[in-house]
């Protein structure tokens, strides 16, 4: 059996990016998969002063004007506020043009562009806490997904057993506070995690659902084929079958 190589760390985006690969990482892929993010970081980032993203959200540069990849991406932001009936939105509350709720999961997919244009394959990309594998692990087993407890960040509530659908994306409130403009004003979510075929539909999905609450979960499902896993303020909890769920299903 061959062993799985050390995971490759770096920092982008305000948050942590961890790479395992069943086989080595040569340095030049790995400086491809750090550049995909950066190349977006460095475009859309609101805490760079002066970057696309800034200059769009201060109103200093019209979306107009803006570059075709960035006028791209907001229309992409806007068919899935479309899509989650207002739930997952581009824009904070002050109309300011936020699309950060989509740049990471570009960052995912650039980054596995460039996995895959190497050669590479069998790997675990993990973007601060949203995941996309490919292939299996080395002895053949599929990836596994750990789903942190929403009560309890240093521990473990379940996990995710990857197969047909190779992205898991997870929103919550615990280590951001509640960061996420709510559709509902009762009957909201804590956490929710979500897995799909891409990480685009995954992290959208997360975040709009724990904006729009029940709702927008059954919505979800309409509209995409996902495995979903939430939690309620008061504890209940919502899951398909594929979660090993520690409370009785509700809804």
């Amino acid at each position: 059996m061959t062993p799985q190589h050390q995971p490759y760390v770096f920092t982008t985006m305000g948050t942590v990016v961890s790479l395992t690969t069943n086989d080595a990482l040569p340095h030049e892929v790995a400086g491809a998969v750090e550049a995909a993010f950066a190349a977006l970081d460095e475009r859309f980032s609101l805490y760079r002063r002066g970057s696309e993203g800034d200059r769009v959200a201060r109103r200093d540069l019209p979306l107009r004007q803006a570059s075709d990849v960035y006028r791209a991406t907001y229309d992409l932001a806007v068919a899935w506020r479309e899509k989650s009936g207002g739930a997952f939105t581009p824009h904070r509350p002050d109309g300011a043009v936020d699309l950060s709720g989509v740049v990471k999961a570009l960052g995912i997919e650039a980054a596995a562009a460039a996995l895959m244009a190497a050669g590479m394959r069998g790997w675990c990309l993990n973007a601060g806490g949203d995941v996309l594998v490919d292939g299996t692990q080395p002895d053949g087993t599929p990836w596994v997904v750990g789903i942190v407890d929403p009560d309890d960040r240093t521990a473990l509530w379940t996990q995710y057993e990857t197969g047909t659908r190779p992205a898991v994306a997870t929103s919550g409130i615990a280590e951001r506070g509640d960061h996420v403009w709510r559709l509902a004003a009762d009957d909201t979510f804590t956490q929710v995690t979500v897995a799909a075929a891409d990480i685009t539909t995954a992290d959208v999905w997360a975040t709009a659902i724990l904006a729009g609450g029940p709702p927008t979960l059954e919505l979800a499902q309409r509209c995409d084929d996902l495995d979903v896993l939430a939690v309620s303020s008061d504890g209940r909890v919502w899951a398909s079958p594929v979660f090993l769920t520690p409370e009785p299903v509700a809804g």
